[in-house]
């Protein structure tokens, strides 16, 4: 079963290590929806699985920040990849539902979720959820059971992402009156709802496959901040990151990174979107998005590394 715990119980982040001479050891902290897991299939590339059990095996933590539910991390990511083989030694972590849980898993399996029960959604508010997903939506999208912290929905797989965006767009709307009758200050993108304090606690952010109903105070920068803590007792905290993610709000992993003295560069795996000005570097990987992308940019790391390796006085 999940175990809380609470934010404020967790040590602070570490301070990076001292850059090392070449490339080193470096870290990754990837998004799963989009430069992992593909958006049409939900499932995971077999060549992107097997770049990130090379990268991990050549000693680089490697981190999933994600809004996805550890359920979704454990069987289309974790699955996998002990199928093809975790080596002895290794452990991955998984910041699920932008910060509000999350877990490490080895070749054995999954440890035990946490979750901060203090950024969880009221349960009666998710039940209405639910029951407007039923009443009006369900032919395009489906109430998504496995969340432990926040409340989502999802596009059903046989619906085409034209049909999904216009319910999405009526569904959020709905979303917000149901959050005013709980008096639940909430935002959508410009529009804001205050509560009958005037406050905003909560944010309804669609995606291009989802919605999800969260407390303000997750995000990927929570995520990023809970990846340190994660990785801290295991690995020494690498100078160098990669960030990877496919939305604006992926950007927040890179920011925090930076803002606490890591060299890092992102990954932008669907930069139709619009590429923000960053004061660090920004990756494309040319005409090629989502899985495709990211699988690229793996690719490339191992390659990289590879080389590092054959070329030790370089």
């Amino acid at each position: 079963m999940p175990t809380d715990a609470p934010i404020d119980m967790l040590p602070d982040a570490p301070a990076p290590s001292s850059p090392a001479p070449g490339h080193g050891v470096q870290g990754l902290l990837l998004d799963v929806d989009g430069p992992v897991a593909s958006p049409l299939t939900r499932t995971v590339p077999e060549g992107i699985i097997t770049d990130l059990l090379t990268l991990a095996s050549m000693g680089w933590p490697v981190v999933f920040n994600t809004g996805r539910s550890d359920a979704f991390i454990r069987e289309q990511v974790m699955a996998p990849m002990i199928a093809a083989g975790i080596p002895a030694g290794i452990t991955f972590h998984a910041v699920c539902e932008k910060g509000a849980t999350w877990f490490s898993f080895t070749a054995d399996g999954a440890g035990q979720v946490f979750v901060d029960t203090g950024l969880a959604l009221p349960v009666s508010f998710a039940d209405d959820v639910r029951d407007l997903v039923e009443e009006k939506y369900s032919e395009v999208m489906f109430f998504d059971e496995t969340k432990l912290a926040m409340v989502s929905v999802e596009q059903s797989l046989a619906v085409a992402s034209t049909d999904y965006l216009v319910s999405q767009r009526a569904f959020d709307d709905d979303v917000l009156d149901i959050m005013h009758s709980h008096d639940m200050g909430a935002c959508r993108l410009g529009r804001e709802v205050p509560d009958s304090d005037g406050h905003i606690e909560y944010r309804v952010d669609p995606t291009i496959i989802s919605t999800d109903i969260e407390s303000v105070r997750v995000g990927k920068d929570v995520g990023a901040d809970r990846a340190l803590t994660l990785i801290a007792p295991l690995v020494d905290i690498p100078h160098r990151w990669w960030t990877v993610g496919d939305s604006r709000t992926d950007y927040a992993m890179a920011d925090y990174l930076h803002e606490q003295g890591f060299d890092v560069a992102h990954v932008d795996v669907r930069p139709a979107d619009g590429v923000p000005a960053k004061p660090y570097e920004i990756i494309t990987e040319g005409a090629l998005i989502h899985e495709d992308a990211g699988a690229a940019f793996l690719t490339r790391c191992v390659a990289s590394l590879r080389q590092d390796v054959s070329s030790p006085g370089r």
